[in-house]
């Protein structure tokens, strides 16, 4: 093997297997609901958690949560994190409505978009959680 070839083969892209958070599937396409829920601005709870089970269950749950940083540009596996966040960018925004896909549109990373939806959605306000409750409580 000359010494071109060895030069060659270190810039080739890693092979994956199906255990590594890298890897996609053959059925794993844009197109593809994650969960059967789309998600419109309420029962944020709900489809959060029903997010996480799937993702985690595709062994991707570190693109939500941050374990999964892009590796530099130059790295051999930045073009498959790339191609894998882009992924789950894809699963999430399909179960978003139009309106909300539209604010999260233009986020790099999963990490990101997931901290917008959190950040808007997440928060329950204790205040009206309170009033709400009270208001409930004298209804007969």
């Amino acid at each position: 093997m000359s010494a071109d070839n060895s030069n060659t083969e270190n810039t080739v892209a890693t092979k994956f297997d199906h255990s590594h958070p890298y890897y996609l599937n053959a059925s794993d396409s844009p197109g593809m609901n994650l969960i059967n829920t789309i998600f419109y601005g309420r029962g944020f709870p709900g489809w959060r958690r029903s997010v996480l089970i799937s993702l985690s269950a595709k062994k991707k749950f570190g693109f939500i949560n941050g374990d999964f940083r892009p590796p530099d540009l130059n790295h051999v596996d930045y073009e498959q994190w790339a191609c894998c966040n882009n992924m789950v960018i894809t699963w999430l925004m399909n179960s978003l409505t139009k309106n909300i896909k539209d604010s999260v549109m233009y986020s790099k990373t999963t990490r990101e978009l997931w901290e917008s939806l959190e950040s808007r959605f997440g928060k329950t306000n204790g205040a009206k959680l309170y009033h709400l409750q009270k208001e409930l409580s004298g209804l007969t």
